[in-house]
């Protein structure tokens, strides 16, 4: 049998944690599904009026901000929680075991992520578009592309971080889960912040990165910005904090089980 080049290694491996992702309906739910049912909600409550603090309509903040979301969902949640079940599986130490190289493993797992967040990111901006009139300037795109690159990057990372301190799978969607949902509503994602905001609670936004990726993407879909709409002190945050994720998970990362899961905890974490 033919050895498989690097690229078909890749693309292997992106294929399989693909299908992973598929296999499980309450992941592709809560990433694909349930921010586009959230768009809808807040459409219904608070119809499509412009929003006077920020002089644009309510679809045309939230489209973006949970895309956003959605984003940091496929990389952060997927990528920690399924790593971390993997582990208690026994999968990654037989990958370990086997003449696959680690970095192709890890490679495929954030390619697939990318694609997930990119076709959940895709999906939520063409509903704004044609559900609610939503604006896209050809100007910006640029911009709004690099910053969900920069995002995805950073959230991937998280996500790694999480799999390497999280001693079970479980462990891994309770602090996936705790962390990411009440830094939406620090960020911004899910209620506007503005001039009357609290200040803790500004203050406690910047300090994470997804304010600044909210910050950023967001930028590139106001119609007061002027120029390309990079808004880079966010991108170079967000990068920053992907540097020092990734350099404590490939430090902390154990390729076996650290509390004898098993399917079965899978299963029921699922649930």
């Amino acid at each position: 049998m033919a050895r498989l080049s690097t690229a078909g290694l890749i693309r292997q491996q992106v294929g399989y944690e693909l299908k992973m992702f598929i296999r499980t309906p309450i992941a592709a739910f809560f990433t694909l599904i349930f921010p586009l049912l959230l768009l809808f909600i807040f459409g219904a409550l608070f119809g499509n009026e412009e929003i006077p603090e920020l002089g644009i309509t309510v679809a045309q903040y939230f489209a973006p901000a949970l895309a956003v979301f959605s984003a940091a969902s496929a990389t952060y949640t997927n990528i920690g929680v399924f790593t971390s079940f993997q582990r208690d599986e026994g999968i990654l130490k037989r990958v370990r075991g086997t003449p696959l190289p680690p970095w192709i493993f890890f490679v495929g797992k954030m390619l697939s992520s990318f694609l997930i967040a990119a076709a959940a990111v895709s999906a939520m901006m063409l509903v704004g578009v044609l559900v609610y009139d939503i604006q896209i300037m050809a100007s910006t795109l640029p911009a709004a592309i690099i910053s969900f690159f920069a995002g995805v990057i950073c959230f991937a990372a998280l996500g790694l971080l999480v799999a390497a301190v999280a001693p079970s799978g479980n462990a891994a969607t309770a602090i996936a889960n705790s962390t990411l949902l009440p830094l939406a509503f620090f960020s911004g994602l899910f209620i506007p912040l503005t001039d009357d905001s609290p200040t803790w609670l500004v203050t406690l936004g910047d300090i994470f990165p997804l304010k600044h990726f909210n910050d950023a993407f967001q930028a590139a879909f106001l119609p007061t910005t002027t120029g390309a709409g990079f808004d880079w002190p966010a991108i170079g945050y967000m990068l920053l904090w992907a540097a020092v994720a990734m350099l404590l998970a490939l430090r902390l990362f154990k390729w076996e089980s650290r509390s004898g899961g098993s399917e079965k905890n899978r299963a029921k974490a699922m649930s």
